[in-house]
């Protein structure tokens, strides 16, 4: 059996032994249970998410929030946790899609039993009752991409990583950092865009070794997924580039920071996953009570303090906060995370 067989296995294994285990467990208490799904776990970004459900938890004692992932970025694997979570009747989920379109379905499934659906990084998900963003993604998009203009000097190749090509804010960054791009430094051209990493940084760390070996005059890269500054970083290190090749990308400030003191990465966007966490749990929790959020709502969580809520694409609303931090060498030590 090949290392990504197993590694399919494995997490199959383990979800089910979570779901079947600590979940059914879980509803035997006489609470509303929140079950937030992210994308895969055991990587930083979603750990740190992990440490706001706890902390919404230690908040609320009323309800039961707890979080599942997959063992690798896997779709189906994500797919199958949120069924069986469906199947032991929770009241609410807090999904982070890794491919909003595989789970159409199922989440409209969920809502037809009345269970609660509430995302993250899928404002294009239709079977939600309310999809919760840290910022609008455009903006996002096009600050990563000023950033890595203004280290390039506004000239030179440059390319993009995303997580998968299934994942809705990873697209939408790179495609508003091209269109940034093409209207405001025509001298910047895009090569081989939209690699994808599956938040894998070795996986990333061999394709940017590729894409050097391939472009020796590449000057910048904008990255998506949370590992993907991480790969991209190692092997402009290792090939002695740091501070000649730009990149700029969504990453956390404590993985980074030896990247970030050497110039290998040049700066990083995010939003802090934990509260990212606590907002989805405070929404959900919110709608399971029959609360409607309203524009301008306080979600009692930093950056989510006054919302900006608007009519999703399906029956549910998109909640945006003001959540978005660029940083770099100069000040990311206040971010440490």
């Amino acid at each position: 059996m090949g290392t990504l067989s197993k590694k399919v296995l494995l997490g199959s294994t383990l979800a089910a032994a979570l779901i079947a285990g600590s979940a059914g467990a879980l509803m035997a208490q006489n609470k509303p249970v929140i079950a937030t799904v992210v994308k895969i776990s055991g990587i930083p970004w979603f750990d740190r998410m992990e440490t706001g459900v706890k902390q919404f938890q230690k908040d609320n004692p009323d309800v039961v929030a707890t979080q599942y992932g997959p063992a690798t970025a896997d779709a189906a694997q994500q797919l199958q946790i949120v069924t069986d979570l469906i199947a032991k009747g929770v009241n609410g989920l807090a999904v982070v899609p890794m491919d909003p379109s595989v789970l159409e379905g199922t989440l409209k499934r969920a809502m037809d039993r009345g269970i609660i659906v509430v995302t993250h990084e899928a404002d294009n998900q239709k079977n939600t009752n309310a999809d919760v963003e840290a910022f609008d993604n455009a903006d996002y998009g096009r600050a990563l991409n000023e950033r890595l203009a203004t280290c390039m000097g506004g000239k030179g190749k440059w390319t993009t990583f995303v997580g998968s090509l299934g994942s809705r804010t990873h697209m939408q960054w790179v495609g508003a950092g091209e269109a940034n791009a093409k209207s405001k430094h025509p001298d910047m051209a895009l090569v081989d865009a939209n690699n994808e990493s599956f938040d894998d940084a070795n996986g990333t760390y061999e394709k940017a070794k590729e894409i050097l070996r391939k472009h020796p005059d590449i000057k910048g890269f904008q990255t998506s997924a949370g590992n993907d500054v991480l790969g991209v970083g190692r092997a402009i290190d290792e090939a002695g580039l740091s501070g000649k090749v730009c990149l700029v990308g969504t990453g956390l400030p404590n993985p980074s920071q030896d990247l970030l003191e050497s110039g290998a990465i040049t700066a990083i966007g995010f939003w802090d996953p934990q509260k990212a966490g606590m907002a989805m749990n405070s929404v959900a929790k919110s709608l399971i009570a029959g609360k409607k959020i309203e524009d301008g709502a306080n979600l009692g969580v930093p950056g989510y303090e006054k919302v900006k809520v608007t009519k999703g694409p399906g029956v549910g609303v998109l909640i945006v906060g003001n959540g978005m931090v660029i940083a770099d060498k100069a000040n990311y030590k206040e971010f440490l995370f």
